[in-house]
């Protein structure tokens, strides 16, 4: 069985960090050397394990940034 691969293609910024030093990071993520997708999830301090997170698509990001854009803050 192959090992699981992942490549962080660009790093946009860090959401939060808990007290372990894992930080909620949104980044353009490639897996398995597939085309990256924006990729909110947490991340240890290395960036070798990695939570549940949530992958979207140019489309489904360009959708969700209209959105928040649109939210009454």
């Amino acid at each position: 069985m192959d090992d699981f691969k992942f490549e962080i293609i660009e790093h946009y910024g860090v959401l939060s960090e808990d007290a372990k030093g894992w930080t909620k990071e949104i980044n353009k993520v490639s897996f398995g050397g597939r085309p990256g997708k924006y990729d909110i999830r947490s991340w240890d301090p290395d960036h070798q394990k990695m939570s549940k997170g949530i992958t979207l698509n140019d489309e489904e990001f360009e959708i969700l940034t209209k959105i928040i854009k649109d939210m009454d803050l």
